[in-house]
């Protein structure tokens, strides 16, 4: 009993698998059904940059 053995290139196999992962994100998506909707704040604030305290420290730590 003979077995013969289909090499691929590592080229051909990344291809492949980068063409199925995103075809399988695709259906991800279509098949969902749910929409995905911004997040807002809950005490009436804009949402957007806020300078925290810890961001301060980062700025103060980070100066050269």
């Amino acid at each position: 009993m003979a077995t013969t053995k289909t090499e691929t290139s590592r080229r051909d196999f990344l291809k492949a698998a980068g063409v199925t992962g995103a075809a399988a994100g695709a259906a991800a998506v279509t098949l969902s059904g749910t929409k995905a909707e911004a997040a807002t704040p809950d005490d009436g604030q804009k949402a957007g940059y806020r300078e925290t305290e810890h961001v301060k420290t980062y700025y103060e730590l980070a100066r050269f």
